[in-house]
């Protein structure tokens, strides 16, 4: 067996050091000038932290394994942890409930499409290729807005069925939309492809859809509809305007 050398020291240590190129990469990415950009909620006390640290805590917290805000104490009694992200003291877990709770759904909506239009902006890519699809989640609970439906793995159990839209050429989620287990695949299936083209505005998109029934509105779409039947392909040819419908 080697000797092994063992020395004391009275520089800071962290077992998150790896955090460190994280940090480099949301600073070379200017996240933070884009937080503020962003109509983030206001702390309603003057002793609370700022959004920017809370949200820099966040993602501190699940980088070095949180899972629910309990854990997120791990960067406050990590001083040096806290240093690295660029603030003295980190916060309660309980700051994180109070701030993240003032998210409603219409601050949501405003705050994540600010930061998705940022993120793509800054992206030197073109002609984007959209995939769009929904999926069941099940849910074991009596979780907010769970519904019972359709659920081919768990039948008579409550799920969410959610709206997902992706850059397949960049492998990025572009939108994502929270949805009851009872809504069927094309509810609020417009909005969502209005909002998810709202995000990636100023760019070309080539509209790649999967979901049996949707009706596109808006320029420079390819439209492709998968696994249809000759009634829904009919309907979207009379309600679908200057626009390519293209079948595998």
């Amino acid at each position: 067996m080697k000797d092994l050398e063992i020395a004391f020291t009275a520089k800071e240590v962290t077992a998150f050091g790896g955090v460190s190129l994280l940090y480099k990469m949301l600073d070379n990415c200017h996240f933070k000038e884009a937080l503020s950009a962003v109509d983030l909620p206001l702390q309603g006390s003057n002793r609370g932290k700022s959004p920017e640290q809370l949200i820099y805590g966040l993602f501190t917290g699940v980088w070095c394994g949180a899972s629910c805000y309990n854990h997120l104490d791990i960067v406050r009694f990590d001083p040096t942890l806290c240093r690295l992200m660029g603030y003295e003291q980190g916060p309660d877990h309980r700051a994180y409930q109070r701030y993240f709770g003032k998210f409603t759904q219409a601050i949501n909506q405003r705050v994540f499409d600010s930061l998705y239009e940022w993120f793509f902006s800054e992206l030197c890519f073109n002609n984007y290729t959209l995939d769009f699809d929904s999926t069941v989640m099940e849910r074991y609970g009596d979780q907010e807005g769970a519904e019972v439906g359709y659920n081919p793995k768990r039948p008579g159990r409550k799920s969410h069925h959610p709206l997902l839209a992706f850059v397949a050429d960049l492998r990025m989620t572009a939108n994502y939309w929270l949805r009851p287990g009872n809504t069927s695949a094309s509810t609020n299936y417009l909005a969502f492809l209005d909002n998810t083209l709202e995000r990636l505005q100023g760019n070309q998109v080539l509209v790649l859809l999967t979901i049996s029934l949707c009706v596109c509105q808006g320029p420079d779409l390819l439209v492709d509809i998968e696994d249809t039947c000759p009634e829904i392909e009919q309907l979207i040819y009379q309600q679908v305007q200057g626009y390519a419908c293209l079948r595998e």
